[in-house]
């Protein structure tokens, strides 16, 4: 725990740990190619029913599993149709200063819809200034508002982000938004038959996607060893 006089003005608690984060920027494309390596073969299609997947296999067989990883989508795909998913808007700061801690902060004078965070991103990924956690919120376009108020949050918690000045002294490399797929039943991880195939659902991960990937995966392969076992029974 923080004492008192480590922590910034108005707040009233804090620790410090140590944890990781990850640059997704250099993580997606590691995990594309270890795909690539083990002879996964990407494709785009646009499918309106979850079944039509398992006709969709390179080879031209039928695909004995289907992995529903649709995220938000699942909300809309036939055979799924999954209404309690729902966006959670979230904007950030992309930004070249640079943080000599990262941090994450709890209770907002704005409401639950908005966030503090700081976190610098490894190998140059710059340090991303966040956020919200608009629950519902479909709009994919920066609210500039909402942009000054992240930073203003963020100068306010880390001030060696700007030597103590203002947000006028931010090199912004971009803004961004993002609609995290939650659902608010938690995370859809089980299996089921749509129309005579086998479908793992895996979604509804919320903002923490990378952080339960592993798990999530793990459990997953449980599910289609599982499909595979039965079938093979059949």
């Amino acid at each position: 725990m923080l004492r008192k006089e480590e922590l910034p003005p108005g707040f009233d608690s804090g620790s410090t740990f140590t944890s990781v984060c990850i640059n997704t920027s250099l993580y997606l494309p590691y995990l594309v190619s270890q795909c690539l390596k083990n002879g996964v073969v990407f494709e785009r299609r646009i499918l309106d029913h979850v079944s039509v997947a398992k006709s969709l296999h390179h080879s031209g067989d039928s695909a004995d599993v289907v992995v529903n990883c649709t995220g938000i989508s699942a909300r809309k795909l036939g055979g799924v149709m999954d209404q309690n998913m729902m966006p959670a808007r979230g904007q950030t700061v992309l930004v070249r200063n640079t943080a000599d801690v990262m941090c994450d902060v709890l209770g907002i004078e704005t409401g639950d819809e908005e966030v503090c965070y700081v976190m610098q991103r490894a190998a140059g990924g710059g340090t991303l200034l966040g956020g919200s956690y608009q629950k519902g919120n479909w709009d994919s376009q920066v609210d500039p508002n909402l942009a000054i108020r992240i930073m203003k949050r963020a100068i306010d918690v880390c001030p060696s982000l700007t030597g103590g000045k203002g947000i006028e002294h931010l090199s912004v490399i971009r803004q961004g938004v993002g609609l995290r797929p939650i659902r608010t039943n938690g995370t859809r991880l089980e299996k089921e038959k749509i129309d005579g195939a086998w479908v793992v659902h895996n979604y509804g991960h919320g903002g923490y996607g990378y952080q339960s990937s592993y798990g999530c995966s793990q459990a997953a392969l449980k599910l289609i060893e599982d499909a595979c076992r039965i079938r093979s029974r059949l």
